[in-house]
């Protein structure tokens, strides 16, 4: 499971269907509706907060602007937490140096699979998710660093 901490718009047409399907699972989990991943790393930083069904569902959010961006059709029924307009604006911390780890690791993945892509962003600096807001920082504690990305 990889809820990127990196803007959408960064990811590739896999990256984002991926993220979408992954964020659905882990909406699931968060909601108490599945057994399974109940201890994945990722959910760390949603378990913190009072309300972790509405935070990931503006997770959600965010990747379905990106896929309606893209003229994709990414299902918003299936978010538990309707957006609220008008309503409170929360953003999470997120560390820069997750946020560098995740894009060298999102980088790999990009030159592998999407070279155009990789060529449209090897040379740019990674925006957060609109849910996330960069702070100074290390690797976040969750994470589990491992590959290339390291």
């Amino acid at each position: 499971m990889r809820i990127w901490s990196v803007h959408p718009h960064h990811l590739d047409r896999q990256g984002l269907v991926a993220c979408w399907r992954e964020t659905l699972l882990a909406q699931a989990v968060l909601a108490g509706r599945t057994a399974g991943y109940t201890r994945h790393p990722q959910l760390v930083r949603f378990r913190e907060h009072d309300d972790p069904v509405s935070l990931v569902g503006a997770y959600l959010h965010g990747l379905a602007d990106e896929a309606d961006a893209r003229r994709y059709r990414f299902d918003r029924s299936r978010i538990l937490a309707p957006r609220v307009p008008g309503g409170p604006v929360v953003r999470l911390p997120v560390t820069d140096g997750q946020l560098a780890y995740e894009w060298r690791h999102l980088l790999a993945k990009l030159e592998r699979r999407s070279p155009e892509s990789w060529t449209r962003w090897r040379d740019a600096a990674p925006l957060p998710h609109p849910l996330f807001e960069a702070v100074p920082g290390p690797i976040a504690a969750w994470e589990r660093p491992s590959g290339p990305a390291r």
